[in-house]
């Protein structure tokens, strides 16, 4: 351990975990564990601000929705970039971030630099504190409710895109925007952020632009999305390959022959002769929109979920101008939506997921695919995207269910 920045910060402290999901149980473990002296207490309500003056330290998790700044605000991510920022890799964007992510964790284990992934993927990222030495190198997913609340920026920074998303906690999309380019902000001339030739930055360090044609070689993923999501790796890894020592064959090894992860364009298996494929990472329009472009043979799509307020013009206009043979089936509140402005004369309206599965396996052709990819969220119906994911998965494979 270079240092004890993290530790020294929250020892002899009153410290407020704000919040306690998967990340505050994170905080209050780590606490009890390598602090001293440092009284604890655990919050779950709204911005008190009498209340929180009476602590030395708020340590915010992502899933508060709060926007602003005070004095003693900080998070697991602010802290782990101040100690070890300059052997972080963040990753962020509206699309693409954990599939991101994992391919360069797969990477640099391929390349054999001991490397540990963390962040939004799934592990907080004080749960790896005692697993990180001098060498190894951090890959960070970063929401963009673990960079709204950050003051500091990583060494190495990945934006792939901005999109319109989560307006139901940021209220405007320029409030969202400005979380995400929280990423880079703080960046200086020695740093790297990888971006796309479209995204818009001002900033001092060096910017990689890719279009998505750098990387030229095989994949095992399908879809233009995730040719680019390869070709910002590939990017990055060159950039990289004098400081880290990265022979560029063995990354091109490791883009080529990663898997990919569940529920992203997820191919789950043929059934009665038409191929399904789970796609419940889906929340965009343009997510959505890459599903139809992507898998080969599409004949069916599945639609809908939670309405957060999302514009739907862009997948609309698309679906009704798509020239080839597709049903659509929308579902949930953002379907209700949809659906009266669909004009193929194929959509159909389904009340939920089951639903929309019974009605896909009675129309969807022999030869075919059909695909889950709501483009909407999938709270109040499901715990998680994986959980609607996991469940599309049940209904297509039961046969009781058609």
């Amino acid at each position: 351990m270079q240092d004890n920045l993290i530790i020294d910060f929250l020892s002899d402290k009153k410290v407020l975990i704000w919040g306690y999901g998967r990340e505050g149980k994170s905080s209050e473990k780590f606490i009890n564990t390598h602090c001293h002296d440092t009284e604890i207490k655990i919050y779950e309500g709204t911005y008190d601000e009498e209340l929180f003056g009476g602590y030395d330290v708020i340590l915010k998790s992502p899933g508060i929705p709060y926007l602003g700044r005070f004095d003693g605000l900080s998070s697991q991510t602010e802290l782990f970039i101040k100690q070890f920022g300059d052997r972080i890799i963040g990753i962020t964007g509206t699309k693409g971030k954990s599939t991101t992510s994992a391919m360069i964790y797969h990477v640099l284990q391929k390349c054999g630099i001991k490397s540990v992934l963390v962040g939004n993927i799934g592990y907080p990222c004080f749960d790896h504190y005692d697993s990180i030495d001098a060498d190894t190198v951090i890959v960070y997913e970063m929401s963009c409710h673990q960079l709204s609340t950050s003051s500091v920026s990583p060494h190495a920074a990945i934006l792939l895109n901005l999109f319109e998303e989560h307006l139901d906690y940021y209220k405007t999309v320029e409030n969202y925007h400005r979380a995400k380019r929280n990423i880079y902000r703080f960046q200086n001339e020695n740093d790297i952020l990888v971006t796309n030739k479209d995204v818009r930055v001002n900033t001092r360090s060096e910017v990689i632009r890719c279009g998505g044609d750098e990387y030229t070689g095989k994949m095992m993923l399908i879809g233009e999305h995730n040719r680019y999501n390869a070709s910002v790796v590939y990017s990055l890894m060159q950039r990289l390959s004098g400081e880290l020592s990265l022979d560029m064959d063995k990354v091109c090894e490791g883009i080529s022959d990663f898997t990919g992860l569940d529920h992203r364009l997820q191919f789950i298996g043929t059934y009665d002769g038409v191929r399904y494929y789970d796609d419940s990472i889906s929340t965009i329009n343009e997510s959505a929109i890459e599903a139809v472009l992507s898998v080969p043979d599409i004949a069916t799509i599945l639609i809908g979920g939670m309405d957060r307020g999302i514009d739907y013009t862009p997948l609309i206009t698309f679906l009704n101008a798509y020239d080839k043979p597709l049903n659509i089936i929308c579902m949930y509140e953002s379907g209700e939506r949809i659906f009266p402005l669909l004009t193929s004369k194929t959509e159909y309206m389904a009340k939920d997921l089951k639903e929309s599965v019974e009605t896909a396996k009675k129309i969807t052709k022999k030869g075919g695919a059909c695909v889950l990819s709501p483009a909407a969220a999938s709270y109040t119906h499901f715990k998680n995207f994986e959980d609607r994911g996991e469940q599309f998965c049940e209904f297509v494979r039961n046969s009781d269910v058609k």
